[in-house]
């Protein structure tokens, strides 16, 4: 594979599963990469660059480094749960922090890359919230807090944003297709990858006589009782044939 991606994983110490799950994607498939691109929410949260000391946290940034040091190029694009990951984590790993959006010439691709949060605007709270939080003076304010102060905040937010979710449409929590034209416009582009609303699709739009194609990545979940799991990937290989896989590495499309 030329490059790999992933979004949403949404890694926590109480979701062993899940985590071991990533651990094994990077061992037996992100190794054999050139690149691996993480689209965002890697993590559950992200408190500040200065909580990387956590035994947990040291697992995975040990177990990405490894990866780097095998030659694979790594590259972040921050999700709504871990846009506080800064140039310190992105050193420690050897990670490219990328902005959102961000064209990525992938062999003979040019491909639109997003975490996706801002393509959801018709959740009009969701996004005056990720506005504030995104300002570079509320981030140097809240990175001045104490690190368990934060966190609890964090928590705080967390719930409310749960609780504030069961009153929300999953329309509302989808991509609007005015935000996904736009971005075409933007970027010129006719090739998109994005994660955030957990619907693995191929999406395909007709205008005149350009094709767009959206690929939406899946969210990850191994530890809920759920079966099958949720998981999976996409690769670009060097010819540019674009492949989905499963929670299991099983092949689900392939589209040269």
């Amino acid at each position: 594979m030329l490059a790999l991606f992933i979004s949403d994983l949404h890694l926590q110490q109480s979701h062993p599963k899940t985590t071991q799950a990533f651990l094994d994607f990077l061992q037996q498939q992100a190794i054999h990469a050139k690149q691996l691109y993480l689209l965002g929410d890697l993590f559950e949260y992200w408190a500040g660059d200065d909580d990387m000391a956590t035994p947990y946290h040291q697992q995975i940034i040990q177990a990405l480094s490894a990866v780097r040091k095998t030659g694979v190029e790594l590259f972040w694009i921050a999700g709504n749960r871990d846009f506080l990951v800064g140039t310190e984590f992105a050193k420690t790993i050897g990670a490219t922090l990328l902005p959102d959006p961000f064209v990525a010439t992938i062999g003979k691709l040019h491909v639109t890359l997003s975490h996706g949060d801002t393509l959801c605007t018709d959740d009009v709270a969701y996004m005056a919230f990720r506005a504030q939080v995104r300002d570079s003076n509320w981030q140097r304010h809240f990175l001045s807090l104490p690190l368990a102060e934060r966190k609890a905040i964090i928590r705080n937010l967390r719930q409310n944003s749960q609780q504030a979710q069961r009153m929300k449409s999953a329309e509302i929590m989808d991509v609007h297709p005015n935000a996904v034209a736009a971005l075409w416009s933007e970027t010129g582009t006719s090739l998109m990858i994005h994660g955030h609303t957990h619907r693995p699709a191929r999406h395909e739009t007709q205008q005149g006589k350009s094709t767009y194609v959206r690929y939406v990545l899946p969210d990850w979940e191994y530890d809920a009782n759920i079966f099958p799991p949720r998981g999976g990937w996409i690769g670009i290989e060097d010819d540019g044939t674009i492949k989905r896989f499963g929670f299991d590495g099983e092949l689900i499309t392939s589209v040269n």
